[in-house]
């Protein structure tokens, strides 16, 4: 099987530098051929060390969701790309957005913007899905319920203090619908409040969904 055979087989997933070195074992020097790989098309590179098969060799790319847990990690996808994902906000969203338990940071690529927020632990790991994005693509997501979490506690500015206000950031803010928040387990987020930021703003969340 030749290298561009190799690469397609890989297509909808991410490419690392170690499969690379691994496919290319026979090589004196490998990673010349891999700035060949580049230059022909056959690979695409996403960050240093991070590749998507080329279109020279197929149109197929990862989800964008499953790129994201790999461009920088530990994290998942959160906030309005968590919440457009579960229509619970109308938006498009272009950004990739997701949480991390290291630094924020942000890659701009080919293939979109993804940014990283910083969230401590333990509240970091509550609230987490493997969701099948396509066939064969999996990706760790926030819940709908951390989803939104996330978005309160790393959005600056947003100090919810009263079941009114947590009623017009939800309803006229994010343009979110009251059937969709009446779903959301508001005794789950109640298991994260002891460990998470802006505690008070997301007592005011959980009483707001209750009161509905």
């Amino acid at each position: 099987m030749d290298i561009n055979q190799m690469v397609r087989q890989y297509s909808s997933q991410p490419i690392t530098h170690q499969l690379l070195m691994s496919f290319l074992k026979d090589y004196k020097r490998p990673n010349d051929k891999i700035r060949a790989l580049k230059s022909e098309g056959v690979i695409e590179s996403i960050k240093k060390g991070l590749y998507v098969a080329g279109s020279k060799v197929t149109p197929s790319k990862p989800e964008n969701g499953l790129l994201a847990n790999h461009i920088y990690g530990p994290s998942y996808v959160s906030m309005d790309t968590a919440l457009a994902y579960y229509g619970l906000i109308p938006e498009r969203v272009y950004e990739i957005t997701s949480m991390t338990i290291k630094a924020s940071k942000e890659f701009t690529t080919h293939l979109g913007i993804f940014t990283y927020t910083h969230l401590p632990l333990p509240y970091y790991a509550f609230g987490l899905n493997r969701i099948e994005l396509s066939s064969d693509q999996y990706a760790i997501f926030a819940s709908p319920e951390k989803a939104l979490c996330d978005k309160i506690v790393s959005t600056s500015g947003i100090v919810l203090r009263s079941i009114t206000q947590a009623s017009a950031y939800l309803l006229e803010n994010l343009r979110m619908e009251e059937h969709s928040l009446k779903d959301m387990n508001t005794d789950m987020i109640n298991t994260w409040l002891m460990d998470a930021p802006k505690k008070e703003s997301l007592i005011m969340v959980m009483k707001m969904i209750q009161n509905l």
